[in-house]
């Protein structure tokens, strides 16, 4: 812990800087993400709502998984014939 108003000033300063830092380095990959999302909807492979439900999935799979959630996104992606 900052023991002295300046040193906690100090360390403040130097978190926002890194943060900057990171944040700048990040915004490139926002933007591939954005037009990986475009790309796929302007040629008609994948809609908005196919999309969200392949992100989750794919969230999904890479954290803990929820089979519930997994089977829900996975009928967005397929369609659900039986409407279960």
């Amino acid at each position: 812990m900052a023991k002295t108003l300046e040193e906690k000033r100090r360390y403040v300063k130097e978190y926002v800087r890194s943060l900057n830092t990171i944040e700048e380095a990040i915004e490139p990959y926002k933007d591939q993400k954005r037009e990986l999302r475009d790309e796929y909807r302007t040629n008609g492979w994948l809609n908005t709502d196919e999309i969200r439900a392949a992100v989750r999935a794919y969230r999904l799979i890479k954290g803990n998984i929820d089979v519930d959630e997994v089977y829900d996104n996975f009928k967005v992606l397929i369609g659900n014939p039986n409407n279960d």
